[in-house]
Order: C-alpha cells, then sequence, then structure tokens
C-alpha cells in the first residue's frame, strides 16, 4: 500500500528531504503539488530523512506539498519497440513517438555474476584503421575515449556507431548541447543506423538528476538485448558531465568534499557502470565505449585518474586522430592473432618506425643535420599521418593491412623493417600475387 507523507523539512536545489520509512534507496517518488505531480528519485538515506532528487526542478514545491513513494526503483521499457527510437534521460519520446510501458525493467540493478562471463576473444570492427589494427576494440571490452573540449569525440562515436559491427547501437548523451543531440539524429538518420539504434539523449538545459540516469538507462536496456543473444555497443559523452552532475549533487546534500570537490565515491560510481560491460556465456555482449573529456587535458584529473583504474586502456583523441601513444587496447592481443597472420608483425613494425620517426622530428626541430635514414622515417611518419591515423581514412582492416605493407615499401627496404623473412616472402608488395 502507498504511503502520503506530507513532512517536507527542506528544499536545497533540487533535492527534497523528507521524513519517512520503510523506503528504499533509488526508489521512485511521486511529488503532488497544487500545480500537478513531478517524478523525483531517493537519492540518499539518513535514518528517517530521505533525500529526493526532483526530476523536474523544486520550483513550485512547497514544505506543505505530499509526497507519495512508488516502492520500486525507476524502471524503463525494454524490447524490439525501442529501435529507431529517440528517448529523453528519463525515458521519455523525444521522436514524437509514442510513450512505451510494456516489458519493463528496472534500472540500476547490479553488474552480471562473473561466473556468467566468458573471456573476451571477438574483435569489433570499425572501419577505423588506428582502431582495428592498432588497438582493437573486443567484444564486453571497456574503454574511455580520452579528449579535451573542442576534438571530435562525437563524430568518432558517431562513425563507430555507423560501421562497428554489432548488432544494436545504444547511445547515451549528457550534458551535451542541442547542436550536438541534432548532430546524433541526423547522422544516424541520414546514414541509415538509426533503425539499429536507441538514443537517451539528455541535453545541458534539462534536470541534473536525468543526466545521472542516463548510463543507467542505456545499460539496463543493453543488458535486456544481450541477454536476448544481442551484440550490443553502448557510447555513452560525456561521462565528464556525469561526474559533475555527480558533483552537483553531493554538494547539494552537504556531503564532505574528496579530490578538487568530487565525491568521496567517485570510483564506485564509475565502476558500477563500467562493470555492465559482458561477454554472456549462452548468449549475448555489451560492450562499452565512453568520451571523457579531461579538464586543462589533465589525465590526472580524479575523472579520467579513477577511470583508469576501472577501464582496459583508453583511445586518446588527440589533434583531431587517434594518438598512437596515448592509446591502449588492453585486450588487443587476444583477437589480432586471429584475424590474420600478419596482423600483429604490421602493428608493431608501424608503430616503432612511427616512434623513431617522432624522435627525427625533435632532431629537426632542433636544427639537426637529416641522415638518409632520417629522410626516409620523415616520409614514412607524413604517410602514416594521412593514410592512417586521419580519421577520415575509413577501409576494412584486410585493406588497412595491406595498406601498411604498400607504405613500409614506399619507405623503406624488406631489410630496414627488421621483418622476419616468411613475413616478408608472403606480404611484401612485388614478392607474391594477389
Amino acid at each position: 500500500m502507498q504511503k502520503f507523507y506530507s513532512n517536507i523539512t527542506q528544499i536545497v536545489g533540487d533535492v527534497i528531504t523528507v521524513e519517512a520509512e520503510n523506503v528504499g534507496n533509488a526508489e521512485l517518488a511521486q511529488v503532488i503539488t497544487r500545480r500537478g505531480t513531478s517524478l523525483a528519485q531517493v537519492i540518499r538515506l539518513d535514518e528517517k530523512k530521505v533525500f529526493l532528487q526532483v526530476f523536474a526542478g523544486s520550483r513550485g514545491i512547497s514544505t506543505g506539498d505530499r509526497v507519495r513513494f512508488l516502492g520500486h526503483p525507476m524502471r524503463i521499457p525494454t524490447g524490439e519497440m525501442l529501435l529507431g527510437r529517440i528517448f529523453n534521460g528519463s525515458g521519455s519520446p523525444l521522436d514524437g513517438g509514442p510513450a512505451l510501458d510494456e516489458n519493463l525493467v528496472e534500472v540500476g540493478g547490479p553488474p552480471v555474476n562473473p561466473v556468467k562471463r566468458i573471456i573476451p576473444e571477438k574483435m569489433i570492427r570499425t572501419g577505423i584503421p588506428m582502431i582495428d589494427v592498432f588497438n582493437s576494440l573486443v567484444e564486453s571490452q571497456k574503454l574511455p575515449v580520452f579528449s579535451i573540449a573542442g576534438e571530435p569525440y562525437n563524430e568518432l562515436l558517431a562513425r563507430i556507431a555507423i560501421q562497428a559491427e554489432v548488432d544494436i547501437i545504444i547511445l547515451g548523451g549528457m550534458g551535451l548541447k542541442y547542436d550536438d543531440y541534432l548532430f546524433f539524429k541526423e547522422t544516424l538518420e541520414e546514414q541509415g543506423a538509426l533503425s539499429r539504434s536507441i538514443v537517451f539523449m539528455h541535453t545541458a538545459a534539462d534536470p541534473i538528476v536525468e543526466c545521472l540516469l542516463v548510463p543507467d538507462i542505456s545499460l539496463a536496456v543493453a543488458e535486456n538485448f544481450a541477454l536476448a543473444g544481442k551484440r550490443v555497443l553502448v557510447l555513452l559523452t560525456d561521462m565528464s558531465n556525469f561526474c559533475d552532475a555527480l558533483k552537483v549533487i553531493s554538494i547539494t546534500m552537504e556531503q564532505i568534499p574528496s579530490n578538487r570537490g568530487y565525491p568521496g565515491d567517485l570510483y564506485s560510481q564509475l565502476a558500477s557502470r563500467y562493470e555492465k560491460a559482458v561477454d554472456f556465456d549462452t548468449a549475448g555482449s555489451i560492450t562499452i565505449l565512453a568520451a571523457t573529456t579531461m579538464p586543462g587535458d589533465d589525465v590526472t584529473h580524479p575523472i579520467p585518474d579513477n577511470t583508469g583504474y576501472i577501464t582496459e586502456g583508453q583511445f586518446y583523441l588527440k589533434n583531431g586522430v587517434i594518438e598512437p601513444f596515448g592509446s591502449l587496447s588492453r585486450l588487443k592481443q587476444q583477437v589480432n592473432g586471429k584475424t590474420r597472420e600478419d596482423h600483429r608483425t604490421i602493428m608493431d613494425t608501424m608503430i616503432q618506425l612511427f616512434a623513431e620517426y617522432r624522435e627525427t622530428l625533435e632532431k629537426q626541430a632542433m636544427g639537426f643535420e637529416m641522415s638518409a635514414w632520417d629522410q626516409k622515417l620523415l616520409k614514412y611518419g607524413r604517410l602514416f599521418e594521412k593514410e592512417m591515423m586521419s580519421l577520415e581514412v575509413n577501409i576494412p582492416l584486410e585493406k588497412a593491412l595491406d595498406l601498411g605493407w604498400e607504405i613500409l615499401h614506399q619507405c623503406f627496404s624488406p631489410e630496414e623493417t627488421g621483418i622476419k623473412r616468411s613475413m616478408i616472402d608472403a606480404y611484401w608488395p612485388g614478392t607474391h600475387e594477389g
């Protein structure tokens, strides 16, 4: 039986405090005012004090209004009917389509039991050489895209959404500008990817609590599809906005701040979301890519610092490209030996030579005379940046490997690459058929 409480003791920002009993954390409630009803969610319990974040804001709420607890956490509809739809951070339609209320699942459940997980071993192809060749994305992996404001991280996520070889894309936007929302919507529609996508979008103008709900809603829906055998890729942007929303809420509730004002449980808050990545035994998978902007390009900032302890590497987007020496996929070795026999050879050789190219650039900048070897490295580095690093390059993995051999052939002799003879005989341009 639902109970009504009228003893609202405090209203601070969009958080109200009410005295109540037998209430659960994350439980939903209705705040009933003379103007109507607002939805709220329990965000903290302190004996009989219950702190609720009001979705639509606390304007118009007075201490004499009533609160009714619904007895359950937030629920979200799931199933095929969501495909091609766009919703806000609380699950209400933004696309003019009908509201959905069937096949409801609870939001914010625990991560999957480890015994139901299998070792990640399948690659997700994206058509982006800097990912497919050098830092392969693996099913069930959780990877942040570390970047700074102004870098094309949303464009990168949109391209991955269009090209990734998965069954379903779930895009969760947090604190985005309206232009970013329109960009994602129009790009997915124009490229024909919306039909396999589900979008949950929170803009900077929306209630802050919806920003906190976006990852949980996205991952709850993803888990339902994965259990049905689907390969799901969850794209989240921007996790820094999510963390800033946590910071605002903790300050509102007068919690003791931790590093740079962020809540002390920031690591746990992030881990509870990222750990939803899973490859189910006898079912599908959830893979997570999350854009994370680093204030001041500072990787020691609490958000990227905590993220790095949870995830399995990162893609580092800098100067409009995925930086080879900032990026790392710790699971790549589990898949790139199963693609083509020359995959690891190309990956290791090209990165080693590119490191030498970077050293040569430093020597050139300091005025050193360039040797014949230095000139070869300069030619190679420019080709690598243009043909492999550019995000405009869009080719399958096999063609990217072939292109790698061609670039090496244009710049070096086989002996200069250090590649073993059997690989040279099999793949060096002009020495084999095909």
